[in-house]
């Protein structure tokens, strides 16, 4: 990928806030900044991605900890366990996509094996993005949760990015967080929600099921749960930012209390929640009616999220439909 396309982007970053979006709040760049004044060991890196990331908030603020190191993520994952090795708490950015497989080997050797603190922070996740299949993580989660030592985490938006800093940082070792945009918060109040490493949090109780969404799907499944309910159906929906590790117990609580699971994830369904959900509950013998909601395996293509989500089923209604199928 060129300088150029990057840059592309960050003029559509400052654009998009200057043409009826209001001011871009950066709640990320913020947490992350006021956690840095609380503890000077974290350093910010970001590999030429700064307001997409929302690390020019950082940047601006504390400079002499800012490493601005290019279009080049393989080094700065080995930046990065080097700053860990001597003290300092790493937090490295870039687009999903290119802060897992462009660098997954360094990734592995230099911060996962050694379980360097490192902490990778990932932005447009699955098909959030106009930028076609060289942007879009859709396996980053399958690759992430398959390496030891590596805790993976997904916020469902900047109501849990504050929390998220936090989480990140309560991990002695490597943390992989994917992150959703916080473009348009400024429309709505944002108002803080926990999260914290092994935990999901229940949204809403329900006896007839249970929708287990992560990231960009939570408020997909809280729309699914909402239709559900204008058929009779009294489903429960569990917010499961925490992906690895998983709260077995909730997930387990919730199966038994409904005897139907649906996921739901931005994100292919091999290898990602849904997957980490249906071997949870064959390897604890729990039999129920289970469906995954999330991308067939298959790539996608260039759009719009609302086009991309619609024609590719991560839709509220997908999830209904979904549901409907797992209790014929």
């Amino acid at each position: 990928m060129t300088v150029g396309k990057r840059s592309d982007l960050e003029v559509h970053d400052f654009m998009t806030r200057v043409s009826g979006m209001g001011q871009h709040p950066k709640p990320w760049g913020k947490a992350l900044t006021k956690a840095a004044l609380e503890d000077e060991r974290i350093v910010c890196l970001c590999a030429d991605l700064a307001a997409p990331t929302e690390t020019d908030y950082f940047r601006d603020h504390l400079p002499e900890r800012f490493y601005q190191v290019g279009i080049a993520e393989a080094n700065m994952i080995g930046m990065a366990a080097g700053m860990a090795r001597t003290g300092d708490i790493a937090f490295v950015h870039s687009f999903c996509v290119f802060a897992t497989k462009r660098c997954y080997d360094q990734i592995s050797m230099q911060a996962a094996y050694p379980r360097q603190n490192v902490k990778i922070i990932g932005f447009i996740p699955g098909l959030s993005t106009y930028l076609g299949v060289t942007h879009q993580a859709i396996e980053d989660v399958a690759i992430m949760r398959a390496l030891p030592n590596m805790v993976v985490l997904e916020p469902s938006g900047p109501e849990q990015f504050a929390s998220a800093v936090q989480a990140a940082l309560s991990v002695d070792g490597p943390v992989y967080l994917r992150m959703t945009s916080s473009f348009g918060a400024a429309h709505r109040e944002i108002v803080e929600q926990p999260l914290e490493v092994g935990k999901g949090y229940l949204l809403r109780d329900g006896t007839d099921g249970v929708i287990i969404a992560t990231g960009m799907m939570v408020a997909e499944a809280l729309e699914a749960a909402d239709r559900l309910v204008e058929k009779g159906v009294d489903v429960a929906v569990i917010n499961m930012s925490s992906i690895k590790p998983l709260d077995e117990e909730l997930i387990l609580r919730m199966v038994r209390k409904t005897g139907t699971v649906v996921t739901a994830e931005n994100h292919t369904i091999i290898g990602g929640l849904g997957s980490a959900v249906g071997d949870l509950l064959l390897e604890t013998g729990n039999v129920c009616r289970f469906r995954r909601v999330g991308i067939a395996d298959t790539f996608a293509e260039g759009g719009t999220t609302n086009f991309l989500f619609d024609k590719y089923g991560l839709r509220a209604a997908n999830i209904v439909n979904a549901f409907v199928e797992a209790r014929v």
